[in-house]
């Protein structure tokens, strides 16, 4: 699967015409394919460049549905979560995304979709969980 919203910062900002683009495109192949998953996550990268975060979250959590196991998912899933300000569940997402395999800290650390999550209390405990994982990872490696 393509890792399309982490790498969100490493890019230059799309153009809007080009978005939306990508958006009609990718809406009439979802629709005819609704489980077509590459289509998807570009799709959801789209509606969230453009702050569609509710088309954007519906689409996270269709993808949650088809790739139960895929760590990316629920953190884009949190991320989505996290801008629309439903704290509980874009915490509880990412404790998913850490408990199937995520474990990019720096990230986690840095990304504007999550900035409201940091002054959570939760938010802590969160990031020593992802570090216990990717260290208990490493150790039976």
């Amino acid at each position: 699967m393509i890792p399309l919203r982490e790498e969100k910062s490493k890019r230059s900002k799309p153009r809007k015409e080009d978005l939306e683009f990508e958006i009609g495109f990718f809406e009439g192949i979802a629709r005819r394919d609704p489980d077509y998953i590459e289509a998807l996550q570009i799709l959801g990268d789209a509606y969230t460049k453009t702050g569609q975060w509710e088309k954007g979250l519906e689409v996270d959590e269709r993808l949650s549905r088809l790739c139960p196991d895929n760590p990316l998912v629920f953190y884009n899933l949190a991320c989505s979560y996290s801008l629309l300000n439903r704290l509980d569940e874009s915490f509880a997402a990412l404790e998913s995304a850490i408990k199937i395999g995520y474990a990019d800290a720096r990230w986690l650390e840095s990304d504007p979709d999550l900035k409201n999550l940091r002054h959570d209390s939760r938010f802590e405990r969160v990031r020593a969980s992802l570090c216990k994982e990717k260290s208990d990872r490493q150790a039976q490696s």
